[in-house]
């Protein structure tokens, strides 16, 4: 199958168990084998990324993991099975429990994301390039929840030789109409399609997505292309940057503070008017008492 013969997605299968230090992009090239080919985008699970790291710690200290990889706490909600937290992490992702999971690793351990998901997609994708010779991309995929809506999907929170976003702005639609905010996160559409046949079970962790060769440059530095985290929205564009009882708390903390900031000033300026006032009367009739 070719790029031009609509999008075909499927599993690389026999990578097995990663553990640190391996050499995944030789591991990937050996399963993928001659079924890979210009423009392929290869999707792979950020867990096996993080294994490869070393990124794990005992999962006694997971909590204490997520609030060491805890930028800004976005919303925190008790419930009977204990504290689900939505964070930033270092990372800049808003997730929750900051992107620390158990699932899928050894027992009695948890692990992290990778330090810097596009460096490592990076890194990963010069190498499967130079074991290949094909023009590649590779995203790094992680499951997140989603605001507004119910269940899971994958992201890419890594990318290297992928345009992680397609801007249609300018352009115009089949009616004729102009185009002027579509732009469209094909990083995250590509991590879904490629979870669909990954799974969560089935111990497949690498995907190829195959008929986008348009997003995938040559060149692997892509001029422009990016990495993941430009899918990531700036702070002050950002309209939901608090969960909505932190939004309240915030905003009644910081009225509070206005309110009592200003009664002091209007009672330091009242008090301060009528001791004027009382000081003058006083003092004339002190006058007065000394004439008479």
């Amino acid at each position: 199958m070719t790029n031009s013969d609509g999008l075909h997605v499927f599993v690389l299968s026999g990578i097995g168990e990663i553990a640190a230090g391996d050499d995944l992009a030789s591991i990937i090239a050996t399963a993928a084998g001659d079924r890979l080919c210009d423009g392929d985008i290869l999707a792979v699970t950020s867990k096996i990324v993080s294994k490869a790291e070393g990124r794990q710690v005992a999962a006694i200290d997971r909590e204490q993991a997520i609030t060491d990889e805890t930028v800004r706490v976005v919303a925190s909600r008790t419930h009977p099975g204990g504290v689900t937290r939505i964070v930033e992490n270092r990372q800049g992702l808003v997730m929750a429990a900051a992107g620390v999971d158990a699932s899928n690793t050894p027992d009695g351990v948890v692990l992290l994301l990778p330090i810097d998901p596009d460096a490592s997609a990076r890194a990963l994708c010069a190498e499967l390039r130079r074991h290949t010779g094909l023009a590649l991309g590779v995203l790094l995929t992680d499951t997140a929840g989603r605001p507004w809506r119910d269940g899971q999907t994958d992201i890419a929170i890594g990318a290297a030789g992928v345009a992680v976003l397609d801007d249609l702005r300018g352009t115009t639609d089949a009616s004729g109409r102009r185009l002027d905010v579509t732009v469209a996160a094909v990083a995250d559409e590509i991590a879904g399609a490629a979870d669909l046949v990954k799974g969560k079970a089935s111990g497949n962790p690498v995907a190829v997505v195959r008929g986008l060769g348009r997003l995938v440059p040559v060149a692997l530095d892509g001029g422009t292309v990016g990495g993941a985290r430009r899918l990531q929205r700036a702070s002050a564009q950002d309209m939901f940057r608090l969960g909505s009882a932190e939004a309240h708390a915030e905003g009644h903390a910081e009225g509070y503070a206005a309110g009592y900031a200003a009664g002091q000033e209007t009672g330091y300026e009242t008090g301060y008017a009528e001791g004027v006032d009382d000081g003058l009367e006083a003092g004339r009739n002190e006058a007065s008492d000394v004439e008479a």
